[in-house]
């Protein structure tokens, strides 16, 4: 397993400086989050070479924009809009073998399912999900690349808020190049047993977002993280373990030890 962290978590003027200052922590990834309507081509040719200049592999991408997370909005237009910036998203990492991921839906769900939880997709829903999944996943075939579903929480998303049901739909859709990426946050909120939700997904995991059950640094909330590593050394994982989280306190020094915390637990 290696370790990367999240680009916006990490104080820096660009996306090389930041990767220097994880070489440094002692992480070997980083994970780019580039502002679509800033993105150009010599932005481009920065995260292409980061791995040259810095020796930290930007191994996943994201495009940051309004229209993240309406890859199946009812609105026609906003729709297409988002499905363009996941598609250029696919287009950059085939380009660096990085992982992007995708969600039925991303944002706060109005009304919120307090009584209604692991809600499914109907027929419909579910045959339209997987023409998109299947246009996105086109995108990366015969590359290093990998389209993810991340599983979100019911709060944020209505549909495929479980590992379980996320894959389901990737062994349904049958596709090089797609698989699950496993976000403790989530996890914590939607599955019973952490650990066995890991083992039953096994080899379909390509990659994973740490964040504790409180969307801190790993160490700072609840969840077993001795355990989870454990789980993920169980299913032979060798991907990324990549941060998505808020930092109380300074990034120097909290980064620098979560790398250290996170090391020893990977070594037992």
């Amino acid at each position: 397993m290696k370790l990367s962290c999240t680009s916006t978590m990490i104080p820096g003027g660009s996306f090389t400086e930041k990767a220097l200052k994880l070489a440094e922590w002692g992480y070997d990834g980083i994970a780019v989050f580039a502002d679509y309507a800033e993105w150009n081509k010599k932005l481009l040719e920065e995260v292409l070479s980061l791995k040259e200049n810095t020796g930290v592999t930007p191994c996943e991408f994201v495009f940051m924009d309004p229209v993240y997370g309406h890859l199946m909005d009812k609105n026609e237009d906003i729709r297409k809009k988002a499905r363009k910036m996941y598609k250029d998203a696919i287009t950059v990492c085939s380009l660096i073998g990085a992982i992007t991921e995708m969600e039925y839906e991303y944002g706060i769900q109005d009304p919120l399912p307090l009584f209604n939880p692991y809600a499914q997709m109907s027929v419909e829903e579910k045959k339209s999900f997987m023409e998109m999944y299947t246009e996105l996943a086109e995108i990366a075939e015969g590359t290093k690349a990998y389209v993810l579903i991340e599983p979100i929480n019911r709060y944020e998303s209505p549909y495929l808020n479980s590992l379980k049901d996320c894959q389901i739909v990737v062994e349904e859709l049958n596709m090089p190049n797609t698989g699950l990426l496993a976000d403790f946050f989530h996890m914590s909120i939607e599955e019973r047993d952490l650990r066995a939700a890991i083992i039953a997904a096994g080899s379909l995991i390509k990659h994973v977002h740490l964040g504790d059950n409180n969307r801190l640094l790993p160490g700072y909330g609840n969840i077993d993280w001795k355990g989870c590593i454990g789980a993920l050394k169980k299913v032979d994982f060798q991907g990324y373990l990549n941060l998505e989280c808020a930092i109380i306190g300074k990034p120097e020094e909290l980064l620098a030890q979560t790398a250290t915390f996170l090391r020893e637990l990977i070594k037992e």
